[in-house]
């Protein structure tokens, strides 16, 4: 009997031989600690501590053993890998079945059944696929596993050929995208009724369609480590101010997050906003004519995949206030809907502190205006009852948006009729309070800004505070610091409060008025344009060179 008998389980030399079974439980035990211990919070990081390079591995069952581990293969339903036979080699095709165009794809693999050994060479089996036998215009090779995969992800197709150690890229990708709609916040009476949708590319298209400049130049980052979003850096190059544009762009580059789930409010609050401030420092809008208008201004345009709205950036407080509907009505017109806006938003920030300041001061009423105040008294103190009918006018907003539509004129009803008329009527509130808060609610729906309209909510919640505690002294202390935080509010080296602080009276003429267009040939100085001239060659002498 050689040293190779078995005896019992163990080898004549004594040493114990363990069953295949024991042996594929050992290995399958191994392998799911090393599954529990992988912290890898990016593709590249994953890739490399499953096979240890970034390499695409020669043999398909190699590569399918680092994609089950990676992107789920085998386990998630939708991540797909065919594998065929084209020209007599092995290969298999790597994709997210419900980000592609089945239509598109059919054909390309149609095309590719055909070919036979013969017809390509074994060194160059991509490159002659690609360059002869792919029918589609979208398609790159790479060799790093982990960007093949992040693209897949992204909802590319990728061809792998067994041995080639690299693979083609396909984009055949089909988005779920909604129709396009008239945005809810920012409604017309006349204009185009299209808005921006989820779909990074489709807000492109709406853009491109306005703008079809040459140096209209639209840059893709990546953002988030795990969610790859798509960011769109938009521009248009010859008007923009390219310190502004790099400046932004390091931001974005440099924001070392997990993702952006939440969309453009995520990298708002990463790049801009980053602190407890209320007032926003980026303008928000969901209409392809604003956007594309604001582009022609210099303004740079930030577009995050999966969000229906986009920021333009810099933004003011008096940028915040103007509206698309001004400038679709006759100057005359625009300049008197925007002077009303105006009044509405002065009003949703200091009518109800000024009419509390007159109520603890009766003595600073002006003469013949003696029929401001209450003339009765309600059971509960005034400062308190404001409250209350804030957080009410809050509550019921909140509700408004959780009401199924065909309920919400009945839930209008019932606060106004059974809450607003029987809270008076009982005596618990005075009259003047729920009309000037009524009026002081109307200002802030009118202002264009959503995120506008509730930061001067809470500046006006915090002057009746101070105004009911300390009297003239809070007003006016309160409404200097007011000031003070908005001029000391940087949006990108200019003040927030830019052109009223500090004053230019050319720019303060272009807020205050809607200019016809003939007359408005310069752009905004706050985008420090490199191109400051909207008119044609004849008006602006640096487009003659």
């Amino acid at each position: 009997m050689d040293d190779k008998t078995m005896h019992n389980g163990e080898l004549e030399t004594g040493i114990p031989v363990i069953p295949p079974s024991e042996i594929k439980a050992l290995e399958e035990e191994a392998l799911k600690e090393k599954r529990e211990s992988e912290t890898s919070d990016s593709t590249e990081e994953s890739v490399l501590y499953w096979q240890q390079n970034d390499h695409i591995p020669a043999k398909l069952s190699v590569l399918k053993e680092t994609l089950k581990e990676v992107i789920g293969l085998g386990v998630s339903f939708d991540v797909v890998f065919r594998e065929m036979n084209f020209a007599g080699r092995n290969a298999g095709l790597l994709f997210l079945n419900g980000f592609t165009n089945d239509d598109i794809l059919t054909e390309i693999l149609t095309r590719l059944t055909y070919l036979k050994p013969e017809d390509v060479s074994n060194q160059q089996v991509l490159t002659e696929m690609m360059t002869k036998y792919i029918p589609h215009v979208q398609v790159e090779r790479d060799t790093r596993l982990s960007k093949i995969i992040n693209e897949v992800l992204s909802g590319l197709c990728a061809l792998f050929i067994e041995d080639a150690h690299s693979a083609i890229l396909l984009d055949a990708r089909k988005y779920p995208v909604r129709g396009l709609e008239e945005p809810d916040v920012e409604r017309v009476v006349r204009g185009a009724r299209d808005g921006f949708t989820e779909t990074l590319v489709t807000n492109v298209n709406l853009v491109r369609r306005r703008v079809r400049d040459p140096g209209l130049h639209i840059e893709i980052l990546k953002v988030g480590r795990r969610t790859r979003t798509d960011v769109g850096l938009v521009f248009v190059d010859d008007i923009v101010d390219h310190i502004q544009v790099e400046a932004i762009r390091a931001k974005i580059q440099e924001v070392d997050l997990e993702g952006l789930p939440l969309g453009d409010k995520q990298l708002e609050e990463a790049i801009v906003n980053k602190g407890w401030h209320p007032y926003p420092l980026v303008r928000y809008s969901e209409r392809p004519d604003v956007v594309s208008s604001h582009l022609l201004e210099g303004r740079i345009v930030i577009m995050v995949d999966t969000s229906p709205s986009v920021m333009i950036m810099p933004s003011t407080f008096l940028d915040l206030c103007q509206h698309a509907e001004e400038n679709r009505q006759t100057p005359f017109m625009g300049t008197y809907l925007r002077w009303i806006r105006f009044i509405g938003i002065f009003a949703s920030m200091f009518l109800l502190p000024l009419w509390m300041l007159l109520v603890v001061h009766p003595e600073l009423k002006p003469p013949g205006l003696d029929i401001i105040g209450p003339h009765q008294n309600g059971k509960i103190p005034i400062i308190l009852q404001f409250m209350i009918v804030e957080f009410g006018v809050d509550l019921l907003r909140l509700a408004a948006v959780h009401t199924p539509t065909p309920l919400a004129s009945a839930m209008g009803l019932i606060a106004a009729i059974l809450v607003g008329d029987i809270a008076v009527k009982t005596g618990l509130f005075v009259n003047e309070v729920v009309l000037y808060m009524a009026v002081a609610t109307i200002g802030m729906y009118a202002t264009p800004s959503y995120e506008l309209g509730l930061a001067n909510r809470m500046v006006r919640l915090l002057l009746l505070i101070a105004t009911a505690l300390f009297g003239v002294k809070g007003f006016v202390i309160g409404t200097t610091l007011l000031i003070l935080l908005l001029t000391t509010h940087r949006s990108y080296n200019s003040s927030y409060l830019w052109p009223f602080i500090p004053f230019s009276a050319k720019a303060m003429g272009e807020i205050l008025f809607r200019k016809p267009l003939l007359m408005s040939r310069k752009r905004p100085a706050l985008n420090k344009t490199r191109d400051n001239t909207k008119m044609g060659s004849d008006m602006n002498p640096r487009r003659e060179h």
